[in-house]
């Protein structure tokens, strides 16, 4: 016969087992690259949160109230995008595929409208974070879309059926506080010239300048390879080439070149704004500057276009056209011959935000304009698969770039000064070495310290090459500042596999009600045990 602790611990196993089932069956931790959060000259843009700690749901669950959504980038629409920011989502994750052949050409062109159309919606106030695809993450996916989720169930038996039978997913990131603004803000812009023959303050200077910033919606995902890695991998084969011919007083020109890699081109060019302060404030060699071209996005395709902010017409000064013939003649005579046109913009005083890097000279009276192969400012740039450049054509149109600026510095035509051949030639193996090397890494502005080496390589790379090189740094205002960043750009992402929250519910419910027929049963212990001494007849010998 049972004694009263046999007959406790037989009540309570069961008790014991039920409640074990409810647990973490697993955990999973990811990379995962923050949205854009910045703040530019007191407008806010980008994501306002970072903290996330909620349940995984698919886009397509009809409730999505402070829950965290998995969402494939292929699924993304603005559309989409809106409606989940107004629907109580408590927070966005994007997995973004890591094999780009996986995705064709005409959606990487919407996407990147995408990415432009959602950095300029109003701030998003909830978390927005990117994940890469792997075979974890995408089974993740698949559990959480394919799941049968109570709030989903045709039926409030499917609907308990699922609480037993499915597992959900905790989301939540590894830092437990909000972003905040970044303290000790810098930009760093690098100047290096190479003098020419005759007295320096006396001679006309060409400026050189491309932004080495790269920019994208999340800032640890902005790799920046043709914008601008190809106009910094550009810049610095110029460099390397007229400072050999600069070397022989024999082919050094009446002109100074000065070469500017500017930083913070993706926020309104801040690190060009310090510099041409200063050199106002100084009466620098800038403020004779004949001629400043900007080099932003030429990787990509042999059609180049010249933005200027005056149209090329009668009356405009000299030198714009001596750039504008310089370089027409120099891709006509190229083989085959390059499309070369000249594209006129007028500035828009009426918007803070500037379209081209160009314009913060022009708007000083400097004679100016950017070659690009977009041909407008809204054209594809920025994104986070801008992570490859034809060399090759990259190689070409700096051949045009350096044959027409000869032929302008050295007063030729084109067809008598040829740079191409032994030691002036342009070198397709130092473009595409700088381009490998630029698109490696994330260059965005926030992630670039004053201690980043990839402003040391920079620096020594100008300083091979051109004369008096110097760091430029700009600092925002501490009343009133231009921009501010904010920290967590990347982090880790934690995917709990767990019950679903209503499993808690039933959990409960069944161990009351268990726990009432324990308690029932030892309260009529005597009377049960006399009605099962009343059906037992022992055994007789």
């Amino acid at each position: 016969m049972y004694g009263i602790d046999e007959f406790l611990e037989i009540c309570l196993l069961p008790a014991l087992l039920f409640g074990a089932i409810r647990g973490v069956n697993g955990v999973h931790d990811f990379p995962a690259f923050r949205m854009q959060q910045f703040d530019l000259h007191g407008t806010q843009h980008g994501s306002r949160s970072a903290y996330i700690n909620m349940e995984a749901r698919p886009a397509s669950a009809k409730m999505l109230n402070r829950r965290c959504v998995l969402i494939l980038l292929v699924d993304l629409t603005m559309e989409k995008f809106r409606e989940l920011t107004i629907s109580g989502a408590g927070a966005i994750v994007v997995i973004v595929p890591k094999n780009l052949s996986q995705l064709s050409q005409d959606f990487l062109e919407e996407w990147m409208d995408l990415e432009r159309e959602i950095l300029e919606e109003e701030p998003v106030n909830i978390p927005v974070y990117f994940v890469y695809d792997d075979e974890t993450v995408l089974k993740i996916y698949e559990e959480v879309s394919h799941a049968i989720t109570a709030d989903q169930a045709s039926s409030a038996a499917a609907a308990l059926l699922d609480v037993f039978s499915t597992y959900g997913y905790q989301v939540a990131t590894s830092d437990i506080s909000e972003s905040k603004p970044k303290k000790d803000t810098l930009i760093t812009s690098i100047q290096g010239k190479l003098i020419g023959r005759g007295i320096e303050d006396h001679l006309p200077t060409i400026a050189i300048v491309a932004h080495y910033d790269s920019f994208g919606i999340a800032p640890s995902l902005s790799f920046g390879a043709d914008s601008n890695g190809s106009g910094v991998a550009a810049l610095l084969e110029l460099a390397r080439l007229f400072s050999r011919l600069y070397a022989d007083s024999r082919t050094q020109a009446q002109y100074n070149l000065l070469f500017f890699l500017s930083g913070g081109g993706a926020f309104n060019y801040q690190g060009t704004r310090k510099w041409i302060e200063d050199y106002e404030a100084n009466e620098g060699i800038l403020t004779d500057a004949k001629y400043v071209l900007c080099l932003d996005t030429i990787g990509g395709s042999n059609s180049l276009h010249l933005h200027v902010s005056k149209p090329p017409k009668d009356g405009i000064p000299a030198s714009i056209v001596q750039v504008i013939k310089g370089i027409l003649c120099a891709a006509d005579l190229h083989e085959p011959p390059m499309n070369f046109t000249v594209v006129h913009k007028k500035i828009n005083l009426a918007n803070e935000l500037l379209a081209w890097e160009h314009e913060t000279f022009s708007m000083k009276r400097l004679p100016a304009g950017t070659i690009s192969q977009k041909e407008n400012s809204d054209a594809e740039g920025y994104s986070i698969f801008d992570k490859h450049v034809d060399v090759g054509v990259l190689k070409e149109n700096t051949v045009v770039l350096a044959e027409g600026l000869a032929g302008l510095i050295f007063n030729l035509d084109v067809e008598s000064f040829h740079l191409l051949g032994d030691e002036y030639s342009v070198s397709e193996e130092h473009v595409g070495a700088w381009v490998n090397y630029l698109s490696s890494f994330s260059r965005a502005a926030q992630l670039v310290g004053k201690d980043h080496p990839l402003l040391s390589s920079l620096e020594q790379t100008l300083a091979k090459h051109v004369k008096d090189v110097r760091r430029y740094q700009t600092k925002p205002d501490k009343k009133e500042p231009e921009f501010v960043f904010y920290d967590i750009a990347e982090t880790k992402l934690y995917m709990y596999s767990v019950k679903p929250a209503l499993f808690d519910l039933f959990l409960t419910a069944g161990i009351v009600c268990y726990l009432f027929v324990v308690f029932y049963a030892i309260q009529s212990f005597s009377t049960i045990s006399n009605l099962v001494l009343l059906h037992y007849k022992p055994k007789t010998a």
